[in-house]
């Protein structure tokens, strides 16, 4: 059995400046992470093309998480840019009865589209919808709030958009929404139900944090052109990668590290960090 939801993340922005804000937000949000001693290092970052989906970049990223138990699921999720995507399958070796599936698309709309990812009939009657509101829903983790990342008290002195007010979604323009379908599988007995919804409860808390960044921080990257923010992830990845190699040396052993591998083209998106 598996266990699908679809996620509708509406953000009051185009597209085009999604894709703009989303690559700044991770760049930053894993540098200000990495000071915890857990981050994402940048082994690969270059560009690459892809005989279907056309040029696009590659990334290798070693994860390393300290405190963390063994089969605790970490996921993030990597945008670039609008369209329908390619699926991206992930599943762990060492924890062979765990799948993961996640198909992406972007639209200039409020989440308004029934079947954005053409899903067949018996997919649709099994699919769980989640609207993800970054100004009423509450982050599960107290310590991750700023009221000045808060998109109720927030306004960008740039763009004037902002505080979001009940019904934002339906009267803010511009207006977007990332619809992610995410398909979960852990076949074990006794414990697929439980580690299923762990999964998504994962999955749903880092969407909700990192939207919410994306939007507070417009001001910061909303006159960046695609090569001004790639320059910008480029020399904040060398400054994540510096941080993280003096915490690994610094340890106490206590370090389990994953290798992602991440393919993006102008279609496609996505990575999972897996279990370890």
């Amino acid at each position: 059995m598996v266990l699908t939801k679809e996620y509708r993340i509406c953000m009051p922005l185009s597209c085009e400046e999604y894709q703009i804000g989303q690559l700044y937000m991770i760049a930053r949000h894993s540098y200000e992470q990495s000071s915890n001693g857990e981050g994402v290092e940048i082994i690969t970052n270059e560009p690459c093309e892809d005989e279907t989906y056309g040029k696009g970049q590659y990334t290798e990223k070693p994860v390393c998480l300290y405190g963390f138990s063994p089969y605790v699921l970490v996921y993030f999720i990597l945008q670039k840019n609008r369209g329908i995507f390619i699926p991206l399958q992930k599943q762990c070796s060492f924890v062979p009865k765990l799948n993961i599936l996640i198909r992406t698309k972007y639209e200039d709309n409020n989440g308004n589209s029934e079947n954005s990812l053409n899903l067949t009939a018996d997919q649709l009657k099994h699919r769980l919808v989640d609207n993800i509101d970054i100004a009423f829903d509450e982050l599960s983790n107290g310590k991750h709030y700023k009221k000045e990342e808060d998109p109720k008290f927030f306004t960008s002195k740039k763009t004037n958009r902002g505080c979001l007010i009940e019904g934002w979604r339906d009267t803010d323009k511009p207006i977007m929404c990332s619809y992610k379908l995410v398909d979960v599988s852990f076949e074990v007995w006794g414990l697929q139900t439980k580690v299923e919804e762990f999964i998504h409860r994962s999955i749903r808390d880092i969407l909700l944090l990192g939207h919410r960044q994306a939007f507070a921080w417009i001001d910061d990257w909303y006159d960046m052109s695609l090569d001004d923010v790639r320059a910008y992830e480029h020399e904040t990845h060398q400054e994540t990668n510096k941080k993280l190699n003096i915490n690994n040396k610094t340890a106490n052993g206590n370090c389990n590290t994953v290798a992602i591998f991440e393919h993006q083209t102008n279609v496609t998106n996505g990575i999972v960090k897996i279990l370890d």
